[in-house]
């Protein structure tokens, strides 16, 4: 096997990885917020022990820090209304509406960068949005799990923006870490909030069963530590377009392995389908658009 070809089904396996999260929090029984306490917990131990074997330095300035540390709540957010979205709903669902981060991502970063909205990027929202409309038009059971799928979505582009300007100053073993473990810090906070609100009986779900701890695992070390260092040392063989491109895909592998493991109750309406064909249509398709567009320029 010649190595593009090895380093190739390595990213697809990755994203394989990213979209089977949707069916361990669907598995898992602990709540969302508690289930996102533990993966943040034990994500952040496997990074820091993924930084010492290689010898990264956990050093960054106080200012970047504090950028980071903020950054983590967001990523908190993130995954508790992504897995809190499945759980309500189901896996598909919650994929749907993550697979709008793309269109976050094409308003967000401009304004964070100082640059103009291109119209191709909105053009592209529209039919992500109009995707939706098809989607929740037709008697769709799930509107809050898809709202909180959205939310989903927008949390993941406006970290990542942040991410992707913090990347030139900080190692992303040493983002990745301070974010899991500021994550973890920010959940401990809110537990008194969520006990005294929404937590069932008013009380926390902190023990996990036997299979729940070996699904935990797999989220925090497979799913997390693993993905995410393996995805960062692909960057050094392929362009970071063609691994965002392979990224896209996450729902369509997530939504697929749903379809295989939970069966008949992930079986949707032929609307819900032709929803999610258009939003995943102009997912894969921007990066392409956006490619070719950039070509004529040159």
């Amino acid at each position: 096997m010649i190595p593009v070809t090895r380093d190739y089904l390595k990213l697809h396996f990755i994203v394989l990885l990213f979209g089977f999260t949707a069916v361990l929090g669907k598995l898992i029984s602990l709540p969302s917020v508690e289930m996102v306490f533990y993966r943040t917990l034990l994500a952040a131990m496997g990074m820091g022990l993924l930084m010492l074997l290689f010898k990264t330095s956990f050093k960054v300035s106080k200012s970047d820090l504090i950028i980071i540390l903020l950054t983590s709540i967001i990523v908190a957010v993130h995954w508790i209304t992504f897995f809190v979205s499945g759980k309500i709903s189901n896996p598909s669902t919650s994929l749907v509406g993550f697979a709008t981060c793309s269109f976050w991502a094409a308003i967000f970063e401009p304004l964070a960068k100082g640059k103009r909205i291109q119209l191709l990027e909105i053009g592209l929202g529209i039919v992500v949005l109009a995707g939706l409309c098809i989607i929740l038009a037709f008697d769709f059971r799930y509107p809050l799990g898809l709202l909180l799928g959205v939310i989903s979505g927008l949390t993941a582009a406006w970290f990542t923006v942040i991410n992707s300007k913090l990347v030139s100053r900080v190692s992303s073993y040493t983002m990745t870490f301070y974010e899991m473990l500021g994550a973890c810090s920010f959940i401990v906070l809110f537990m008194p909030i969520y006990k005294a609100t929404w937590a069932a009986d008013g009380e926390l779900n902190l023990l996990p069963t036997s299979i729940d701890w070996i699904y935990i695992v797999i989220m925090a070390g497979a799913c997390s530590v693993y993905a995410y260092s393996a995805a960062i040392e692909l960057t050094k063989k392929l362009s970071v377009f063609f691994i965002q491109l392979a990224l896209n895909l996450e729902p369509v592998y997530g939504i697929l392995l749903a379809l295989l493991i939970f069966g008949e109750s992930e079986v949707m309406s032929l609307k819900f389908y032709i929803g999610t064909l258009i939003i995943l249509s102009a997912v894969v398709f921007y990066p392409i658009m956006k490619r070719k567009s950039k070509a004529k320029l040159v």
